[in-house]
């Protein structure tokens, strides 16, 4: 049955809260008006039982706008508890639920529910396709995605813009680049969008000429699609044309994003030049640029990785919001520049803010003991991380204790750890002991 497409299905709701003393008439458009100002679950699920309890549970209308919310707050379990409530939706609502499963990692159930809705004879329309496609790029259903461009021709969909923008996106990372440019040089109209799709498509198969050739026959570009080339250059370490695509991109005012400029600081860390970097920070100051998580973490890792730890402390430290990369950038950028009890203080001082470290945190914890030689420390906190976190120690945990261990001339300990590796390295352990 596709109702056990849920995980683990919720029991809807039988009475709220909401009522109160005195009927008033509650129809669709009452129901509509407290779904718009909807703000949690708790209140979706109060409102769905007034819903219910109104007799207003078949209304397409606000069964859609109950899935959209539900997909919203990522209860995509109580959103099949609610489609599958009704029979007899129209297409748009089983678009609307294929698209809800794609957009929250549920793609196997989207393709699930797309079989479902064809077996039922369910007409698909344009709107149905691109999700459903995005579904097996997400799920690698590839021969299943050959399938559905099928029945896309047999539909007459083929002609579609944003159907043929996903069949291009969709044949690129299944890796057959042949297919995806059939797509694209059979399209009569192409946006800016399906340039840029076929530039990054070429540029993540490798393809940077063939690229950069598709981008100067770009009728009009915008900063998605500079930035698509700027990134490719960057990704096949070649940072000077990043750069003289950038100075032509000003030459012509379009106003970089976010996203560009994190590619430009790569590209500062591939010419190792600290002058650089500064310019692209400088720019970003004068140019309006937050320095948000993105931006931020960007920064810290290119000046450290440019030599000026002092750089990288002081953005870290004028940062209102780190997320978990930020944190770990900073306490990686310590402990290489051989501050290993600084890094622990900023270890430290992520757990007091409550945010929980992951492997990556321990690998630059772990470096940072070993940049510093510091045996108590990083045995203590290579324990530390399975007892307290629930970490499973991986091949870069254990290298760093490895090393710290030999320094320490204490190979019984060694041969412990070599024995305790899921994953050996190659070479036998003898030659790593």
């Amino acid at each position: 049955m596709v109702a056990c497409l849920s995980c683990a299905p919720e029991v809807l709701p039988k009475s709220s809260p909401l009522t109160s003393c005195r009927q008033t008439k509650f129809g669709s458009q009452e129901a509509l008006i407290l779904l718009r100002n909807c703000t949690t679950s708790n209140h979706l699920k109060q409102i769905h039982a007034k819903i219910i309890r109104s007799s207003l549970s078949r209304d397409q209308l606000i069964i859609r706008k109950l899935i959209q919310l539900c997909s919203s707050h990522g209860k995509m379990d109580y959103a099949t508890l609610v489609f599958h409530q009704i029979q007899g939706h129209l297409t748009f609502t089983w678009n609307l639920m294929i698209m809800s499963y794609t957009i929250n990692g549920c793609s196997q159930q989207a393709l699930l529910l797309y079989s479902h809705m064809i077996r039922q004879g369910v007409p698909p329309d344009k709107f149905t396709f691109p999700f459903v496609i995005k579904a097996c790029i997400s799920s690698t259903a590839f021969e299943l995605g050959k399938v559905v461009h099928g029945l896309v021709i047999k539909n007459s969909f083929s002609r579609d813009i944003f159907v043929q923008n996903t069949l291009m996106d969709f044949y690129f990372k299944s890796g057959q680049i042949d297919c995806g440019c059939r797509v694209f040089e059979k399209m009569r109209v192409r946006s800016v969008v399906s340039w840029t799709t076929m530039i990054s498509g070429l540029v993540a198969c490798g393809e940077l000429c063939a690229a950069r050739g598709v981008f100067e026959r770009m009728p009009a570009k915008n900063v998605v699609s500079w930035t698509a080339m700027i990134n490719g250059y960057v990704k096949n370490q070649q940072p000077e044309e990043a750069f003289e695509l950038f100075w032509r991109m000003q030459l012509g005012n379009v106003r970089p994003n976010e996203f560009t400029l994190v590619s430009l600081l790569k590209a500062c860390t591939q010419f190792e030049s600290l002058k650089l970097a500064r310019r692209i920070h400088d720019f970003a100051l004068r140019n309006g640029f937050k320095i948000d998580v993105f931006l931020g973490t960007a920064l810290i890792d290119t000046y450290s990785k440019c030599g000026s730890l002092e750089d990288a402390k002081r953005v870290f430290d004028k940062m209102q919001i780190k997320s978990l990369a930020t944190w770990n950038s900073m306490i990686t950028s310590l402990g290489v520049h051989g501050f290993g009890e600084e890094a622990l203080a900023v270890f430290a001082e992520m757990e007091e803010a409550n945010v929980r470290p992951d492997a990556i945190t321990f690998v630059g914890v772990l470096s940072a003991c070993l940049h510093t030689n510091n045996l108590e420390d990083g045995c203590k906190h290579f324990k530390y991380m399975s007892e307290r976190y629930g970490i499973t120690p991986i091949l870069e945990h254990y290298t760093c204790m490895i090393e710290l261990y030999s320094r320490a001339d204490m190979l019984d300990e060694v041969c412990k750890l070599v024995e305790a590796m899921p994953v050996k390295p190659n070479g036998t352990k003898e030659h790593h002991l």
